[in-house]
């Protein structure tokens, strides 16, 4: 369903906005709004009108109230504590699954109008560059996906839960839907006391009102919008210690508390196996959510991962493989989450990154060939990057299909590339590298450019012809050490498990 703008109150020097109904997309437009309002965005190539320039979000306060009811809109407001880095007429918030109510700048009443999958807001005064900007919206929150698009909210068999990458935040709330703008996050959820909420960060508060629940959490690091996590459901929230005193929460539903265990009790020594790998976890806590939904993927949503409950369930799926697809969405808090892509066409780091752990574990607990799964990786790579795009240049997703960005050439193919990295400067210096890049970024945000730098700097030497035919040739290079392998180009490579 297209964003919709319930009403309009103007400030009491203008005339009255007249509100025009679109018979098309059941929007309301406030024609107050000076003309045109036109969506804009910060030049992602991949995603040409997400995210919005002129401003720096410093934090969200999120408040959802849910009824019990999975189908009917959410009663929400939106909070954004912002400073503006050029003088603005209008703010742009991506915004599109909802409808909108009123909004508030700096206190005082905004008008607001609708563009393509933007929220335009006009302020009483521009604002000038520099100066502090707080954004309160009140909206609805539509869990019931549109016709065009899917993601945000995740309809499970008892509640909700949120699943926003890549492009998918602004469907729940209005946002700088971008990675590259990171913020800090305090969630409110009120629901009937029968339901448990959990969301990203730590819990601040529980306050009960006759047969509501009103639950609040924080993070105590920055995170971006396609990483926000909340679920409402009958659940438990189980809680052990995982490495250092680390808090581990898992949200499970609560019948099945016992049959989950056995893969639950597992995440504290994953923890501390990637510790000694890349370093010390980078945030708070850690925890998984396994959701009673069909999803088609798992995805790291900041220290809460989300797993489908048929991952753990399913019999025709090996233990191995089960262990290795959870400490590939654990591998992503710090690649992907802690170090954040600058742009989507960074996505490669993250997967590549996750896949090359998820490998290494299965090659080292469980005795599956990391070589073995590189080698026949390589035998597909030529196919992946004539279909997808080269790992660092992937084409553009379908329209109103965010999965299609996630693609074989930037998990297994990227994967491809952090092994012929270790193969050509050694694994003592791969390791250097790894450690030195999710701590030089943490809480942050990097780009390719980035990493090829720091790859050149660990190694004591110039990488840029190596990396420029690996993450961008049309064609698979040479495998260090390994002459013999061969790529051979395929009408449609094979697809990957999609798992976040």
């Amino acid at each position: 369903m297209p964003l919709s703008l319930r009403s309009v109150t103007p400030r009491v020097h203008r005339a009255q906005a007249a509100l025009l109904a679109c018979a098309v997309s059941g929007c309301l437009i406030a024609a107050s709004a000076p003309s045109p309002a036109a969506p804009l965005g910060v030049g992602d190539r991949l995603y040409p009108t997400l995210g919005n320039p002129g401003y720096d979000v410093r934090s969200y306060d999120l408040s959802f109230t849910y009824t019990g009811d999975n189908s009917k809109p959410l009663a929400a407001v939106t909070t954004i504590n912002a400073r503006t880095t050029q003088r603005l007429e209008r703010v742009n918030l991506d915004f599109a699954h909802g409808t909108v109510e009123s909004v508030d700048v700096n206190g005082l009443r905004a008008d607001f109008t609708g563009a393509g999958e933007d929220l335009v807001i006009t302020p009483g005064v521009p604002l000038p560059k520099g100066s502090l900007l707080r954004i309160t919206v009140r909206h609805t929150s539509d869990p019931v996906s549109g016709k065009d698009r899917q993601g945000g909210w995740v309809r499970t068999d008892d509640g909700l839960a949120m699943a926003n990458q890549a492009d998918a935040a602004h469907l729940v709330f209005p946002c700088n839907d971008h990675p590259s703008d990171k913020a800090m996050f305090t969630i409110h959820v009120t629901a009937p006391d029968d339901y448990t909420a959990v969301a990203n960060g730590v819990p601040v508060s529980t306050r009960r009102s006759g047969r509501s629940t009103t639950w609040t959490y924080r993070t105590q690091h920055p995170m971006a919008t396609e990483l926000a996590q909340v679920s409402i459901g009958r659940t438990a929230v189980l809680h052990r210690t995982g490495p250092h005193g680390l808090p581990v929460r898992d949200v499970v539903p609560a019948k099945d508390q016992a049959e989950l265990e056995r893969w639950l009790k597992k995440t504290p020594d994953q923890i501390a196996w990637l510790e000694k790998k890349v370093g010390p976890y980078p945030f708070e806590t850690y925890g998984v959510l396994i959701a009673q939904a069909k999803t088609g993927f798992e995805l790291e949503t900041q220290t809460l991962s989300l797993f489908e409950k048929r991952m753990f369930t399913e019999p025709a799926f090996p233990s191995w493989y089960i262990e290795s697809i959870m400490v590939h969405e654990l591998s992503h808090q710090w690649f992907g989450d802690s170090v954040s892509p600058r742009t989507w066409s960074d996505l490669w780091l993250n997967e590549g990154h996750a896949t090359w752990y998820e490998a290494l574990y299965a090659d080292e607990t469980a005795h599956r060939s990391l070589q073995a799964r590189m080698k026949a990786a390589y035998a597909l790579s030529d196919g992946w990057r004539a279909s997808d795009g080269p790992p660092a240049a992937p084409k553009p997703p379908k329209p109103g299909q965010k999965i299609s960005l996630f693609r074989p050439n930037v998990y297994d193919g990227a994967a491809l590339v952090l092994y012929a990295l270790r193969q050509e400067i050694g694994a003592t210096a791969f390791q250097r590298l790894e450690r030195a890049w999710v701590a030089l970024h943490h809480d942050s945000t990097a780009t390719t450019a980035d990493f090829e730098r720091l790859a050149s700097d660990t190694a004591g030497r110039d990488l840029s012809a190596f990396f420029q035919g690996w993450l961008h040739g049309e064609k698979t290079p040479p495998m260090p050490g390994h002459p013999d392998w061969r790529s051979e180009p395929a009408e449609s490579a094979k697809g990957a498990e999609q798992v976040g």
